[in-house]
Formats: structure tokens, sequence, C-alpha cells
């Protein structure tokens, strides 16, 4: 598919990531005004709230469903609205539109606004999905023989996480305490993380609710699309607490995402296959056709006094093992109901090179290997001060389809004093 023209000049140049092909759902406020759905075209934000309340744009005959400041409420309405409402945006926006003079006031220039989370987080469930990602942890620490656990071929291995730490992309991020134990120590201590990490992902958003379990074609239906997303980890709050349950406090101090959701009309003509597969799944997981998409995606670190950043690393959304469809498949089988608004992690997205490894503990090989960036510095691990970027964008025939950048940047973990715990 090539580049759909728009009257805004700025949706046309090859550079953009958010041509008319894209249209990406967000919240967005300028100055103190209230906060406002509306979707990214070119610089520029239609503010979709103001279309709905002077009826240029209706999602549905029924109850004003923009009034609010997510997208939530358009979600529920399901996949054939959301296909009518596509339909209608790209109508307003394109080159040949007669309404133009109606629709343009209620564009917003986006570096006047402040964008906010495009939805409200139900639930969380990070998954561990990445092939070549859980290899390299897995032979960092249980040697390259014993890499792969023994269910990681047949299943989506995840865990659910903490909805209420989940932030868009821009907000700070506090290192976290916790208690932590080193293997030169016979007791364990309470102490701000040292081995502060991020993972690139992608985050795949449920659009529909289910109550039983659901095969895989019905699970890429209900997804109604995606986010960049950075699973911030403390490494050595996971090494003491991990065994025997998995992670808990070292996944729960943040998970950031970008603002912007991209739909998975957009994406459509970017699907592509699994990798092919040592093992043979179970006939409730097959695919019935490409549920991945080839999306170049990287990472970046600025240090706090750098004046710009270095990329550390470039990867593939088609690297991963298992897609979006299969893992909410998977996680619908013991009858868990999946909520609208559910946010599923894809797993870190590392390839097979040491440039492709999508977390610092890969990067730098557990803190062994340490990474030197463009200002001299090196890094094992994330300091205070590093501001870590995540970027993605399809790309397609003279046109970008991107989600916007997902970054955080960490600050220094609160003062002892003010902890409510006694020396």
């Amino acid at each position: 598919m090539p580049l759909i023209k728009s009257w805004v000049d700025s949706a046309n140049r090859p550079k953009t990531e958010f041509p008319l092909n894209n249209l990406p759902y967000g919240v967005f406020s300028v100055g103190d005004n209230d906060w406002r759905c509306g979707v990214a075209i070119g610089d520029r934000i239609v503010d979709v709230t103001a279309l709905e309340e002077v009826g240029l744009l209706r999602p549905d005959p029924g109850p004003h469903v923009f009034d609010v400041p997510f997208w939530n409420d358009f979600m529920e309405l399901g996949p054939q609205v959301w296909a009518s409402f596509r339909t209608q945006l790209q109508a307003l926006l394109a080159e040949d539109n007669a309404n133009r003079e109606a629709v343009e006031p209620h564009l917003v220039e986006m570096a006047d606004a402040e964008l906010h989370m495009p939805f409200a987080v139900a639930e969380y469930t990070d998954f561990y999905s990445g092939c070549h990602h859980a290899t390299n942890v897995g032979a960092m620490f249980r040697g390259a023989d014993n890499a792969l656990p023994p269910n990681w071929l047949h299943i989506p291995i995840g865990y659910n996480g903490r909805a209420s730490s989940v932030y868009v992309s821009g907000t700070d991020i506090r290192r976290p305490w916790g208690q932590l134990k080193s293997p030169d120590h016979a007791l364990p201590a309470f102490l701000p993380c040292r081995r502060f990490d991020i993972e690139l992902e992608m985050g795949a958003i449920v659009g529909q609710p289910s109550d039983g379990p659901v095969s895989v074609q019905q699970a890429d239906d209900m997804i109604f699309g995606y986010v960049l997303l950075n699973d911030w980890s403390a490494r050595d709050i996971q090494a003491w607490e991990y065994q025997p349950l998995g992670p808990f406090q070292a996944k729960a101090t943040a998970t950031s995402i970008s603002p912007w959701i991209v739909t998975k009309a957009a994406l459509e003509p970017f699907r592509t296959s699994t990798p092919e597969r040592e093992k043979d799944l179970l006939p409730h997981l097959a695919e019935p056709g490409p549920m991945l998409y080839n999306i170049p995606l990287s990472v970046s670190m600025q240090p706090e006094n750098a004046e710009k950043p270095t990329v550390i690393a470039r990867t593939n959304y088609s690297q991963m093992y298992y897609s979006a469809a299969q893992q909410l498949a998977h996680h619908t089988t013991a009858g868990s109901p999946m909520n609208t608004g559910d946010l599923l992690g894809s797993g870190t997205i590392s390839g097979p090179t040491k440039p492709e490894r999508g977390s610092l503990l890969e990067l730098c090989w557990g803190g062994k290997e340490p990474m030197t960036l463009d200002t001299g510095e090196t890094r094992t691990f994330i300091e205070d001060g590093d501001t870590l970027t995540l970027c993605g964008a399809a790309q397609g025939d003279g046109y970008r389809i991107g989600f916007g950048d997902c970054t955080g940047r960490v600050v220094a973990a609160l003062d002892k004093s003010v902890l409510p715990y006694p020396d």
C-alpha cells in the first residue's frame, strides 16, 4: 500500500511517523485545558473530542464516547465500529476532502500539547516470549545446555504485573529500593537497586473482553492496537526474589509505554509469521496465519550531561517466538476473563547478534562486558540521570507507521531518611 495523501502537509513527509496510513490514538492537553482524545496526523493532533461534540465525527449512534480522557469506551464498541471510525477519519483528512475548513480549526500543534496515558490499564501481564533473550538469560544463569526451561518451546511464559505502575512516555522513573543478596554475603540487605535495567518490548492492548477460552484467531480479533513498552527491571532484586515463583518487586517499579496506540489496521501491511519452530505447538496455540509484524526497533541511552543519545541496540518485533494473539489465547485457557484495557507485554525483543539485544543485562552480559557510549562513558546498568528511549516504526512504500518515542529518565532512589522503616 502506498502513502495516502492528506491535506495536512506534514502528514505527507517521508520521515513523519504519522501519515494518513497510521492515525494512532492518544490523549492530550494544551496548557491547563482538560485532557482530550486525539489522533496524530503529521505534526498535528486532531481533537476528536471536539469533532464528536460538533457532529463531524460519530463512531456510533449511541452516547458520546470521547467525553472521557481515555479510549476504553471506544474500544468497547468493537471491531466493526473501529473500522468505520477509521474510514471516517481518513475521509475527513484525505487530500480531496471538502470539509477541510470545518475540520482545520480542530487541529492542534503537537509541539504545543502534552501527551497522557492513552487508555486506562485494566490489568497488566508481561510475557517472556523472545527466544534469543530467553536463551541469553538462561545461558547466563544456567549454562548454555539448560538455557531454555522445558516448557518454553510449548507455551508463552508470563507473569501478572502491576497495572498501577504503567506510565506514559516522558514520566521520570525513580530507582527502587529492595532486598538484595550478594553471593559474597551471608545475609541480604535493604538497599537501592544497583543493577537497574530496561527491556525493549511491544505492548498489545485488549479491546474486547472475553469470558472463557478463545482461539488464536479470536484473540487476534480482540486486540485493539499496539504500543512500545519498556519493562523497567531491577536485576539484583530479581536475582534474590525470583525463585521459586518468578518476578515480583523487581518488575513492580514501572512500565513505560509510548503515547500513541497504533491500530491493527495500520499495521496490517506489515504482518509476518512467527519464526520456524523447534517443536510443534499444540493445536490450540497454532496460528491460522501471520500474527507478528515487521517493525524495526531501537534503544538509545543519553547520560544526563550528554548532548545527544547513543543508540545501543537495534532489532525487530518479528523476532518474537510467540505473537500477542498466541499469548492472549494462552492467557484465557484456564478460564480467566480478559477485560477491555488489559495490557500484554511481549517480553524482551532481542535478535541473534549482540547489537540486537533488547536489555542491558544481555548487552553487557550480566555486567561483565561494559559498553562504551558515544560520549566515551561506559555503562553496565543504568545510572541516575540516564534517559532511555525506545523507538519503532514500520517502513511502508514512501511512509512510516510510528508509535512516538517511549522515554524515561531515571532519577535517584528516595533518601533513606524519608523511608518509613527503622534503621
